[in-house]
């Protein structure tokens, strides 16, 4: 089992992919402070490039700590690195059962998560067919759609958890899929977003689709652009 967001959006050979049981809160939390009550300049706390990019598209003024670590080790953080506050995902605050460290829930708009975010990868061997009945009455066939549309947005970006994706899909009533998307440069300065909607039992289909509309609307040139700064740094 993984952290849905930070699988490769193609498997291995000789391993499939089984529909997650359920999903936690998609969410990112802000934990030390709300965004309002931060003050100009303040320190926070991230090393995701997704959360950089969206923290200063919405706030410039905010100075970026890059950190590291499980939850606990970073929520530490803000009193030995004298940080203002950091931004967490949801679901491992709350399996941790660290809920009164929240400050504010981040708003899916402006914050869209990781592809796959609050949601357990289960890689299961494609050969094990008594270990795939084990599992056949667990899996959510909603938010089975849910995250293969957001893994199909982030495989036709050619993007993974090192670029500034934000994909956020929805099961609607009978048999509607939406899935909302957001692609953001590293200093929050450009950002394109977009919205589509289509049957449940295409996620993969509308996945790609809003893909090529994000494409369109200049998203390549914001990655690549990334890309070519990572390349250099290395």
């Amino acid at each position: 089992m993984h952290s849905l967001k930070d699988l490769p959006t193609a498997n291995p050979p000789g391993l499939t992919l089984w529909p997650p049981p359920g999903r936690e809160d998609v969410r990112d939390a802000l934990c030390g402070a709300t965004l309002p009550s931060l003050r100009k300049g303040a320190k926070v706390g991230t090393g995701a490039p997704r959360r950089i990019a969206q923290l200063l598209a919405v706030r410039p003024d905010l100075e970026i700590i890059p950190i590291r670590g499980n939850v606990p080790p970073r929520l530490k953080k803000m009193e030995t690195m004298g940080l203002d506050a950091v931004v967490l995902a949801v679901a491992g605050i709350r399996r941790l059962g660290l809920d009164e460290a929240i400050g504010e829930l981040l708003p899916l708009d402006l914050f869209p998560p990781s592809p796959g975010q609050g949601a357990l990868g289960i890689q299961v061997r494609q050969s094990s067919t008594k270990l795939q009945e084990i599992l056949s009455s667990v899996g959510d066939t909603a938010v089975d759609a849910q995250v293969r549309a957001e893994r199909a947005l982030l495989a036709g970006l050619h993007g993974g958890c090192s670029v500034p994706v934000g994909a956020h899909a929805e099961t609607g009533p009978e048999g509607s899929l939406s899935l909302f998307a957001q692609v953001t440069s590293l200093d929050g300065t450009r950002r394109v977003e977009g919205k589509l909607s289509g049957p449940v039992v295409e996620p993969e289909k509308l996945g790609a689709a809003l893909a090529e509309e994000l494409i369109g609307q200049g998203a390549r040139s914001i990655l690549d652009a990334i890309r070519g700064e990572s390349a250099v740094s290395r």
